[in-house]
């Protein structure tokens, strides 16, 4: 290993591992701290983009105007209905607020919510401010629903208290309250699943959901992508729930088995084998022959249909290098096998928010020499990427900069994309993106820190 490795990996060893060198466990799930350089969002933002996608709630953030602009429109998320959940609505704290406290204010606008918008849901947020001064919006929110006689639900996701892992527990505590049944338990739907962990982005649980209906399984509610207020009411109707991020989703899972006694199963439709693997999965929980033939059927056609046309594009991409810096780790993993699929090797990975064991399936995958990092900052991806001659970076909107400024080919793989990258014809779609990127002619002309892309 190079003096100038070696030295760099020194420097943040408990969040750095080589895959092949003395194995050690990575320390994830840290707190995130105030001032830090990390790429790891804020507990807010954790909350805010697990519920935002339920199409026909209010949201309204109690804060300064910056949190609510910040995520405005965050996730790509397509609705089949309601349309207000495109809105973002604040209390936008100012200095008086923050000395005399923003409870009234907070309650005049949910008040004014009511009146313009008639929601049956609202869902506050709190942010780094309203932990700072204290104001109780647990109290506000009780009172204004019985005012209003709706729903309303504080997501307790000020900053400060841990990192935007934090943020999906607070937003799961939140969705755990909306789905609590009455006195009476309803009775469990045959053949019918929750779909944890999908935002529908670009439409994509659309797509997952039609393989279903093919297979002859009934998708009942997607956490949270196209989710409403009735929808939501009717989870616990099913018998089964696919947790597809479990970073977000994992918690909820949990405690739904644990409270309605239903089971999980862990999915993901990011690649061709991952969703076939994760449709079969699925299938044989229902142990019905009739089913597990229409799902074999489903898997042949989708191949056949879309598998010679990803096989041409990995004869162009084998041999590139790829580096991966995600949210969650179930996208990590699934990345890798997909770039697999496409012949490229991916030396480095790193998420924000990944779990001990899925670092530990990431090691499994990965080959020796493989950077495998936790909550990386820009330097260290930087770093990381010129050392091991990455062609390429997957990964979210605030590393998009980073990769151009390198000489890097850059894929979004983030939540506010437009094109959908799920099941066999996500598959296809992110082979198009991979080729049209990193064989694109512009890599003849740009050179970055020592990186030549070749045609």
């Amino acid at each position: 290993m190079a003096v100038m490795e070696r030295k760099f990996i020194e420097e943040r060893m408990e969040s750095i591992n080589i895959k092949g060198k003395k194995k050690k466990h990575l320390k994830c799930e840290s707190e995130s701290l105030a001032g830090c350089v990390s790429q790891r969002a804020c507990v807010y933002c954790g909350a805010r983009v697990v519920l935002n996608p339920i199409t026909d709630a209010v949201h309204l953030v109690h804060g300064p105007i910056g949190c609510a602009s910040y995520t405005w429109d965050i996730r790509g998320s397509l609705s089949s209905g309601s349309e207000l959940y495109r809105n973002s609505f604040s209390t936008d704290l100012k200095e008086n607020d923050v000395i005399f406290g923003g409870e009234k204010k907070l309650s005049r606008a949910i008040d004014e919510l009511v009146l313009k918008y008639h929601p049956q849901l609202i869902f506050v947020y709190s942010t780094c401010i309203v932990g700072v001064i204290g104001d109780d919006i647990e109290a506000v929110c009780k009172a204004a629903a019985r005012k209003h006689n709706i729903e309303i639900y504080p997501v307790q996701s000020s900053g400060f208290i841990g990192n935007k892992a934090a943020g999906y527990k607070a937003a799961c505590e939140a969705v755990l309250k909306l789905i609590k049944p009455g006195v009476h338990l309803p009775e469990k739907k045959n053949k019918c699943i929750n779909y944890l962990g999908d935002f529908n982005l670009a439409g994509e649980a659309w797509i997952i959901t039609h393989y279903f209906k093919q297979i002859g399984i009934d998708v009942n509610v997607t956490f949270t992508g196209d989710a409403s207020f009735t929808k939501l009411k009717k989870a616990i109707e099913a018998s089964l729930n696919i947790v597809q991020c479990a970073g977000s989703m994992f918690y909820l899972a949990q405690e739904i088995e644990k409270k309605y006694n239903i089971p999980y199963l862990n999915v993901s439709f990011l690649g061709l084998e991952d969703t076939a693997q994760s449709l079969r999965k699925v299938a044989a929980y229902f142990n019905d022959p009739d089913l597990m033939e229409r799902t074999e059927n489903l898997i042949k056609n989708e191949i056949e249909k879309y598998g010679p046309q990803i096989a041409g594009y990995r004869e162009k991409l084998t041999g590139k290098k790829a580096a991966v810096y995600v949210g969650g780790g179930f996208k990590a993993i699934s990345l890798i096998k997909q770039f697999r699929e496409l012949g490229i090797d991916v030396v480095m990975v790193g998420t924000q928010t990944g779990r001990k064991e899925e670092y530990a399936e990431i090691e499994d995958l990965v080959d020796d020499g493989t950077v495998v990092l936790d909550d990386a900052n820009p330097a260290e991806l930087e770093e990381f990427m010129l050392l091991k001659g990455a062609h390429l970076l997957v990964g979210g909107v605030k590393e998009r900069p980073l990769a151009y400024k390198l000489g890097v080919a850059f894929i979004d793989h983030n939540h506010d994309r437009k094109h959908p990258l799920s099941g066999f014809v996500g598959a296809l779609n992110f082979a198009k993106e991979v080729y049209s990127t990193v064989c694109s002619p512009v890599w003849q002309y740009v050179h970055g820190e020592g990186l030549l892309h070749e045609k």
